[in-house]
């Protein structure tokens, strides 16, 4: 939808339902698509040319943008608008980088936030798309798709391929874009061809970002990546970034579901610990269904020791062998999920998973590392640690293993992390959930 700058300021912008009286015109900019200028331009396309609006509205040529963006046909007009509706007031809106705007986890995640599902309903937002070089005519289409969406709450959308420009005063940084693992390449090599990626994310969002940012890391590996971002941005707290494990957690649910023979909603209180690998530890000693312990009501222990836990493990995998392609749908969801769980309070007794900064845990968990833990919210962007969870030797172990790897990835990449040289010790070759 349109970026609507309005003469009013943002907290007396009206939403759309409640109708009362006119109130007097207000002169609105229609600039829903922004392009930040790049070193070679986009060259914008719009289906409406100047010439082609109807003579009727008063229109100017946008020439003191301050944000100094190129325009295109009808995103240079101004237009004299009245407004009909008078209601409460609009939220101040919310600005959200994504990185790798032009894939397939964006082609469904951007129209989630779009329509108000992850924020609210009286909630806009301004989207800054990050993309590649090559991603440039991608990036294009992509705004198009959102424009002719014509969703009310989406009030700008800015596309870029520099960090320092896309990233300017974001509150919210998902970070998908990264390099995929191709056939025959090492997690070592894996490691350091996108840390260097994150460590250069890290340090845009440092210099550019609101310091409260908060940053979800989606691109693989995600545990690392996050560490190497935040090592890289020691302005922002180290609490405010994440590792995506969410996605883990809802097939862990989905699995366990399906052993009870309830409706996954029945499945509550469950976590995924350590790393987004086949390390991963999905807890089924914590977790409940009904709200009884999981082990009261699927009494088959080897079934959730090894069948359930390697099923969580290797379900991108199987995915892949079925449909011919990565998760992209379901990873859009969770982090949907994700955002959600920290922006709404956590139902009572219940928690979340997601990747996170260990300095402090109560689990005896290695410090500074990215570990997914569980969590609670009271929905004000923030988390705190879910205490007092049984951990028995067979976690325990589980948890070491995770812990282990993790430990190692932090070596292999040292040298982005400013902690010294890279030694690459890594105890196996795990591979990423999904991969072959």
């Amino acid at each position: 939808m349109a970026t609507a700058k309005l003469s009013l300021s943002p907290a007396e912008l009206p939403p759309l339902r409640q109708k009362s009286s006119l109130i007097e015109a207000n002169t609105v900019r229609i600039s829903r698509l922004q392009i930040i200028r790049q070193r070679k331009p986009l060259g914008v396309h719009c289906s409406v040319a100047p010439n082609q609006v109807e003579s009727s509205a008063v229109r100017t040529p946008v020439l003191d943008s301050p944000k100094k963006t190129e325009c295109y046909g009808v995103f240079c007009t101004t237009y004299d608008l009245r407004a009909e509706e008078e209601t409460k007031s609009w939220k101040s809106i919310i600005s959200i980088a994504v990185s790798g705007a032009a894939g397939m986890i964006s082609n469904h995640l951007l129209f989630k936030l779009a329509s108000g599902e992850v924020f609210g309903m009286d909630q806009p937002i301004a989207l800054r798309l990050l993309g590649s070089e090559r991603s440039r005519q991608a990036l294009e289409g992509v705004a198009m798709e959102l424009e002719d969406s014509l969703y009310p709450l989406l009030r700008e959308v800015s596309i870029g391929i520099d960090p320092y420009e896309i990233y300017q005063d974001v509150e919210w940084a998902l970070l998908i874009g990264a390099k995929p693992r191709g056939p025959g390449m090492e997690r070592a090599a894996l490691l350091d061809i996108n840390g260097q990626i994150y460590a250069e994310q890290g340090k845009a969002l440092n210099a550019v970002a609101s310091q409260n940012v908060k940053v979800m890391v989606v691109g693989n590996p995600c545990n690392t990546n996050a560490l190497i971002c935040l090592k890289n941005a020691p302005n922002i707290p180290a609490k405010n970034f994440h590792a995506l494990t969410r996605l883990d957690e809802n097939r862990a649910k989905c699995q366990l579901a399906l052993k009870a023979g309830v409706f996954y909603d029945k499945v509550s209180n469950v976590t995924i610990w350590g790393n987004h690998s086949t390390t991963q530890v999905p807890d089924f000693l914590n977790a409940r269904i009904n709200g009884r312990p999981v082990k009261e009501v699927i009494k088959d222990t080897k079934w959730l020791e090894e069948e359930f836990t390697e099923r969580v493990q290797k379900r991108g995998g199987v995915l892949i062998q079925k449909w011919g392609r990565s998760s992209a749908a379901s990873t859009a969801v969770s982090i949907v999920d994700a955002i959600r769980s920290l922006v709404t309070p956590t139902p009572e007794g219940d928690w979340f998973s997601t990747g996170v900064y260990t300095n402090g845990n109560p689990y005896g968990i290695a410090d500074d590392i990215v570990f997914s833990m569980p969590c609670r919210s009271r929905g004000d962007g923030n988390y705190e640690l879910v205490d007092n969870l049984q951990i028995d030797d067979f976690l325990r172990a589980r948890l070491q293993k995770t812990e282990a790897e993790l430990l190692a990835e932090k070596r292999c990449v040292a040298h982005l992390t400013g902690e010294g040289n890279a030694f690459c010790d890594l105890p196996e070759d795990t591979m990423l959930p999904g991969e072959q």
